[in-house]
């Protein structure tokens, strides 16, 4: 292989990554992977191929190179709650964790998104904090419809509402007419929706005892307000031709009525969050709030559809949800303390620990992690290793084995439901357009963009 002869790419190749085990579009297989001075992969080569003069070469061995993470629901709440959370300390702990995208939430943070010169704001302290390629979404909220247009215009990749409270005041949720005006409005410049699906009225109606049981706060959060609010936005998408995201599935009771919605042609698609994926209400401690969230993890046969639902593509991605709070929110009670996972650094080795064990490869975690995300937001340079794509890798030592210590993440509050567990997976390094921005767990260099939705 000595002798190849190599094509005119994107630009000079600076950079060869090899390795034995290389996933790419059309499965696992081993390359040289040449990325030019523009950060950008020029081509897929044979694994033994002769690096060009002047190049790079560096070679992983047996670690898996996978396209870098895209995660496209993460609540940075920076500025206005950055006490939780931060872009700093977010995207450090991204790269940690083998994610080279990720876009923020509108909400949680002060001023929310929910204006062209409120996100204007939030890139504006974003830019110089972010060690990751980092984009925005906009939200809808009462009274805010005219300003949506705005915001698409702007870049944002799309709009986040609530059907139920959202827990921040200045983030409402959207009554009926509030949804159906939003959705006739985005959909009147091909926008997208995502949805925070759980049914208000359901909620009310469900016992709300509070105090530190677990069994109890999932009886306050029912499948039947996921199912019933999930029902309401096939109809109305059918109504106005609106896209619609559903964030954060946590009920497998609603996977057939999003499978008859798709197969009817509607442009609805779904994701799942790692830990719907890896962790049950039957091991969730009394009073362990770091466990709470909203939807909240369910039981193991509930777990076990949400699996089938991945495997059958009625669920397209798996995106963290990381929603961080200062360690003193965490409170004892279900009922008080505030709901949210921290998983960023942690998705892809919890996510690959329990797809292992079920019989799932790497190309699947790579799809629903990277390809579908990047898919969803139309990303079309992320979510896979292939040419004139940017040179985004994560690269995982899939049989190695670590125990989670909370001291080791780079979140700014290190609260973790993973603490103590035995996951499989290391991420030995981070790439981002050709740079390698983590080693080891360790951020190395700081190269992220601001990024924007792409026009059509």
């Amino acid at each position: 292989m000595g002798a190849h002869t190599w094509e005119a790419g994107l630009s000079d190749v600076r950079l060869v990554l090899r390795s034995r085990r290389v996933i790419t579009p059309d499965g696992e297989r081993p390359a040289s992977i040449a990325v030019g001075g523009d950060g950008r992969i020029t081509e897929i080569l044979p694994h033994d191929a002769e690096p060009p003069g002047g190049a790079t070469l560096e070679d992983v061995g047996d670690d898996v190179v996978l396209p870098g993470l895209v995660d496209t629901h993460v609540h940075v709440n920076d500025p206005g709650r950055s006490a939780w959370e931060g872009f700093w300390t977010a995207t450090r702990a991204a790269a940690a964790g083998g994610i080279t995208t990720l876009v923020d939430m509108p909400l949680n943070s002060l001023p929310p998104t929910t204006t062209a010169p409120h996100l204007a704001t939030k890139r504006e302290v974003a830019r110089p904090k972010a060690h990751i390629d980092v984009g925005f979404w906009g939200g809808a909220i009462p009274g805010n419809t005219g300003e949506l247009r705005a915001l698409h215009e702007a870049g944002v990749f799309g709009f986040k509402c609530f059907l139920s409270p959202s827990g921040v005041e200045e983030f409402p949720e959207l009554d009926p007419a509030g949804l159906a005006e939003a959705m006739a409005e985005i959909a009147s410049f091909d926008g997208l929706l995502i949805v925070h699906a759980e049914d208000p009225g359901r909620l009310a109606s469900a016992p709300q005892k509070g105090g530190p049981a677990y069994a109890d706060f999932l009886a306050s959060r029912p499948r039947s307000a996921e199912n019933d609010a999930i029902a309401r936005l096939i109809e109305l998408s059918a109504a106005h031709g609106t896209r619609v995201h559903v964030l954060h599935v946590s009920s497998a009771d609603a996977l057939p009525l999003m499978a008859k919605a798709r197969a009817e042609g509607l442009p609805l698609t779904a994701e799942t969050c790692p830990h719907f994926l890896t962790l049950t209400a039957e091991e969730v401690p009394d009073g362990a709030t770091e466990f709470k969230c909203c939807p909240p993890i369910r039981e193991k046969e509930n777990q076990d559809a949400l699996w089938q639902g991945l495997a059958d593509g009625t669920l397209d991605c798996v995106v963290s949800d990381h929603s961080p709070c200062t360690t003193d929110l965490k409170t004892p009670d279900f009922g008080t303390a505030w709901g949210g996972i921290s998983s960023l650094q942690l998705g892809l080795p919890a996510v690959w620990t329990e797809a292992r064990r079920r019989g799932f490869a790497l190309t699947d975690v790579a799809r629903w992690m990277s390809t579908a995300p990047a898919r969803l937001v139309g990303l079309e340079t992320k979510g896979a290793i292939a040419p004139g794509r940017d040179a985004d890798f994560a690269v995982l030592a899939p049989d190695q084995t670590f125990t989670v210590d909370p001291a080791r993440l780079h979140h700014r509050n290190q609260v973790t439901a993973y603490a103590g567990k035995t996951l499989h997976g290391v991420v030995r390094a981070t790439w981002l357009r050709g740079r390698r921005i983590a080693v080891h767990g360790e951020p190395t260099q700081q190269t992220g963009r601001l990024i924007e939705r792409q026009a059509a």
